[in-house]
């Protein structure tokens, strides 16, 4: 279950840690966005270690759909109604300013980088594109709502943000990491007071980014509350017709499609960690429904933290821990958050004013029914009868016979057959 990205790119080693280090940033998490900050902490001059448990882009990154864009789904009109004209706009000028960014980076890097059109379709709902474009004329933003798509079923329109992008996500990586200050198999087994204990060495920082995907501190910030995660998936399809643009439902778990070269990308299938969903079935379907005359090549699957208000968490951790950063809650879009994360983190740890600050802050108010939610599935899950329970809060664990792993439905941990840790929350392996 290899994604189409890691056939086709060479990523550079690096050595594990081993002794101590003094710096004054560490960055936890070889991912796009501690990759990010790193690659533009080195531009400041600022002094740098990134530590990586594993090897750099080996979780989220590397099972990413890729697409550069700030339109993350019918997002504008609900949160015009939610937060107002002035955050809306900013959340989207961050977004298009780290579109701006990536295409700048990539005009001197070979990352197969293609602008394209991001459009969100609807099948029977027009009104709802009606008011997403509406929204984004009120905050200055002129999109499009096209009758005609290049989709292989009828839908009642799409619109459309121009001067969007996708690329080879570790093509790109492999060129902006390869002279950057990383450890690899260096996990964090400890963090005490800005000092982090790992299985071979000690980094003794004075400030601290955590661009685990999820935090893993659970003294601070309450991030096992406020964020829940989410299984999607992806084929990929030879013989299949080919598109121009980039396409996602604007239902929940719809389908997305986007083209590779001569493959077609089809993803969907989506559910909660540890629930049911569709998954590869749900694709294999759909695929041959609509292009009986394909071949699948390759499949994989993603998992992306979700927020209470779909804005993802960028900024001091907590209110008590003035020294450390997070960087999480993509919302299923990281490529371009990671870039907004890296952009708002390095002005914040060069003290420089960021307009986007308080948007993204992880200490914005949160009192909204998806809190409830979330609540309810930690106690639903801590109580339940299970001899397979979480090191990270004690949930019971349930069987995924799609992918053949344990996965804790409270925090979204996942775990091998064996009890290995696959995804975070959790900062260790079940212990049987």
């Amino acid at each position: 279950m290899n994604s189409i990205w890691t056939k086709s790119a060479e990523l550079p080693c690096f050595e594990a840690l081993e002794g101590e280090v003094k710096t004054d940033v560490l960055i936890i998490g070889g991912g796009m966005a501690g990759i990010l900050c790193a690659y533009f902490l080195q531009k400041e001059n600022v002094d740098y270690v990134l530590v990586e448990g594993k090897t750099i882009c080996s979780g989220v990154t590397q099972n990413t759909t890729a697409k550069i864009t700030s339109q993350h789904g019918l997002i504008y009109d609900k949160f015009l109604r939610k937060t107002g004209l002035e955050k809306t706009k900013m959340y989207l000028e961050a977004n298009q300013d780290s579109v701006k960014k990536y295409y700048e980076l990539c005009r001197e890097i070979d990352c197969d980088f293609e602008p394209k059109t991001s459009f969100i379709y609807s099948v029977n709902d027009r009104k709802k594109l009606e008011k997403e474009a509406d929204a984004l004329h009120r905050i200055g933003f002129e999109a499009k709502i096209t009758d005609t798509t290049e989709l292989p079923f009828d839908t009642v329109g799409a619109i459309g943000f121009e001067n969007q992008a996708q690329f080879h996500p570790l093509k790109f990586i492999a060129e902006i990491a390869r002279n950057l200050k990383i450890y690899e198999h260096t996990f964090v087994k400890e963090l005490k007071n800005h000092e982090a204990v790992t299985e071979k060495g000690t980094v003794f920082y004075r400030r601290l980014i955590m661009a685990t995907h999820f935090p893993v501190d659970n003294t601070h910030g309450m991030y096992f509350l406020k964020m829940y995660q989410n299984r999607s998936y992806v084929i990929a399809l030879k013989n299949a017709a080919q598109i121009n643009g980039m396409y996602l439902d604007a239902v929940k778990n719809g389908l997305s499609f986007r083209n590779y070269g001569d493959f077609l990308l089809l993803g969907g299938g989506g559910h909660r960690t540890g629930k049911n969903g569709g998954g590869w079935r749900e694709l294999r379907s759909a695929a041959g429904k609509y292009y009986p005359n394909s071949v699948e090549t390759d499949h994989w699957a993603a998992q992306d933290c979700m927020t209470l208000d779909e804005i993802p968490y960028i900024g001091r951790y907590s209110l008590n821990t003035p020294d450390c950063f997070a960087a999480t809650g993509f919302q299923k879009w990281g490529m371009t958050s990671s870039m907004t994360a890296a952009l708002l983190l390095t002005d914040m740890i060069m003290e420089r004013e960021n307009p986007y600050q308080e948007v993204f802050s992880p200490s914005r108010c949160m009192l909204t029914p998806q809190l409830l939610i979330n609540g309810w599935e930690a106690l639903t899950g801590l109580f339940a009868k299970s001899r397979k329970r979480c090191p990270h809060m004690g949930c019971a664990l349930k069987w995924n016979s799609f992918e053949h792993s344990w996965d804790c439905p409270c925090h979204g941990s996942r775990f091998d057959k064996d009890g290995s840790l696959l995804n975070n929350p959790a900062n260790g392996d079940i212990k049987w």
